[in-house]
């Protein structure tokens, strides 16, 4: 897994779309509550305790059939990074297939 910063994040993100384009797909993960940037586990019972997170994080990763990419965005960040990531989006997933709808018919009682 290859920690990136935010804008990098973006540019391999659309390498991954346009090769997931051909064929595969790219499965994105976000999570708030459960990553708050320690990386210490943490400590025994009395000792004293890690100090805790003045601001809140989001991680998100990126995966494909072989490459795994994240990146960690900042409270303060975070509209900035919602603009340009809808925007990929947008650019991205224009290849999407639409699907039939069958048709039932009910019967005539």
């Amino acid at each position: 897994m290859v920690l990136l910063e935010n804008d990098s994040f973006l540019t391999e993100l659309t390498k991954l779309f346009q090769k997931a384009r051909q064929s595969g797909s790219v499965t994105m993960i976000f999570k708030r509550c459960t990553y708050d940037g320690r990386d210490r586990p943490v400590p025994r019972e009395g000792k004293p305790p890690l100090p805790t997170p003045q601001e809140h994080l989001c991680l998100v990763r990126a995966k494909s059939r072989t490459k795994k990419i994240s990146t960690v965005i900042h409270q303060k960040d975070i509209n900035k990074f919602q603009v340009a990531y809808s925007s990929l989006l947008k650019g991205n997933l224009d290849g999407l297939k639409k699907l039939k709808k069958s048709k039932t018919k009910t019967k005539a009682e």
